[in-house]
């Protein structure tokens, strides 16, 4: 019985932790083997390419960050995905 008790709660423990281990793919883009991704002159390149006036990029959960000037003068916040340059996510910063 004891042996029962002890399993269960265990099961309970692990089954509680599993959502905090789950990612939406959107939030991260996880850790990429060496030679997979493009240098920050890529990502640089493509949000150049998009238009945008690139102020910063740096690395954050796996993705690129990158600060920049958009085509109307508004201050944006953007991750890339490192490997494709896909941007993923957008925030304006005004």
């Amino acid at each position: 019985m004891r042996k029962t008790i002890a399993y269960t709660a265990a099961s309970l423990m692990i089954a509680a932790a599993l959502p905090a281990y789950a990612s939406d793919e959107d939030d991260s883009c996880g850790p990429l083997a060496d030679g997979q991704q493009l240098s920050v002159q890529d990502i640089t390149a493509k949000a150049e390419e998009l238009g945008y006036d690139v102020r910063k990029v740096e690395r954050e959960d796996g993705c690129f960050e990158v600060h920049a000037i958009d085509k109307n003068g508004a201050r944006v916040e953007f991750n890339m995905n490192p490997v494709t340059g896909e941007i993923l996510r957008t925030s304006d910063r005004s």
